[in-house]
């Protein structure tokens, strides 16, 4: 580590100072050197002026080397002004702003990795409920699955068997100020796929989740199994991928095996860590905090390299201000 950081500062941006994934990403950082501080984003203030912008917590200067955001859905606006702010000052962030914001919608994501090739299951986009039935065709007929452009943990998921109940749910969803999305059915994936977990430019962990019962969402969090996986090479690439399409250095990628090779469901932003790491046995909080640490060794080297070019420059200590 760059001997300018002696004592690197992490705020973990956290709702759930107790919840596993929290809990377990402060204490492999600060096994890696991290004085770590969790803090509620929602506790944060802004201050903007004509001298640019600071971030305050009760009144103080919140100041750090990096900033781990686990940004729920629910405070998905909120949250990436603060992370926006901490990167418009020169802070390490995992994940950055605009890498949340893509991730939490379907659509802007699917068109993404469209865009670069990334493997998708056929989807579209209902303006009308009128065009239900032209966009069911267009995903291979029933049955299909409706869902809502935002949403997290398998909600506003719906497998329906009919073009009728397609258009009762496009219904529903447009007068409730919801964007639909009609998607092809994997029949071959019913109730499982795959979650990637990648760190960087590695999937680190990964494991296939099924489904409890007759549910075809296979979300552990709606009580599916998991289960540790050895991924092909294929199937890493594609995760990795996607997630360097969406502009993150942590995601979830849930991948779908179908007749014509992996497919990506869909990337989260705050992966959990709970399940993956029961189901692996891999040390992915400290995976994060190693990756944490290349990030930082790349800043030190490039102040270094900035210093020696203008030897006439003091290099500045960090306020102890948090």
């Amino acid at each position: 580590m760059a001997a300018h950081f002696m004592d690197p500062r992490l705020v973990v941006l956290s709702r759930g100072p107790e919840l596993y994934s929290t809990r377990r990403l402060a204490t492999e950082a600060e096994k890696a050197g991290w004085t770590v501080r969790i803090i509620d984003p929602l506790t944060l203030s802004i201050v903007v002026d004509e001298r640019g912008g600071r971030i305050f917590h009760k009144g103080w200067p919140v100041e750090c080397e990096a900033i781990l955001p686990r940004i729920g859905y629910s405070i998905t606006r909120r949250g990436v002004a603060i992370v926006r702010q901490f990167e418009q000052v020169g802070t390490i962030v995992l994940n950055p702003s605009h890498g949340i914001i893509r991730s939490r919608d379907k659509l802007v994501a699917c068109q993404m990795m469209a865009e670069r090739r990334v493997p998708v299951p056929i989807t579209a986009h209902v303006g009308a409920w009128e065009d239900t039935g032209r966009a069911v065709n267009r995903v291979g007929g029933t049955p299909c699955v409706v869902k809502s452009t935002e949403g997290t943990h398998g909600s506003g998921v719906y497998l329906v068997r009919s073009e009728q109940q397609a258009r009762q749910l496009v219904y529903q969803m447009l007068e409730r100020g919801m964007r639909p999305l009609i998607q092809e059915y994997i029949e071959e994936s019913h109730g499982q796929d795959i979650r990637a977990f990648v760190v960087g430019s590695e999937v680190v962990a990964s494991m296939r989740r099924k489904a409890h019962g007759n549910e075809f969402r296979s979300n552990f969090h709606l009580g599916g199994s998991v289960s540790g996986i050895e991924l092909t090479p294929r199937q890493k690439e594609i995760a990795v991928q996607a997630s360097e399409t969406l502009g993150l250095d942590i995601a979830g990628v849930d991948l779908l095996e179908s007749e014509r090779g992996p497919l990506v469901l869909e990337v989260n932003s705050s992966p959990g860590l709970e399940g993956i790491e029961g189901a692996t046995r891999v040390n992915v909080a400290g995976k994060v905090a190693e990756h944490l640490n290349a990030r930082l060794e790349i800043v030190g080297e490039e102040q270094e390299s900035g210093q020696s070019e203008n030897p006439g420059s003091e290099s500045g200590e960090f306020s102890s201000a948090y």
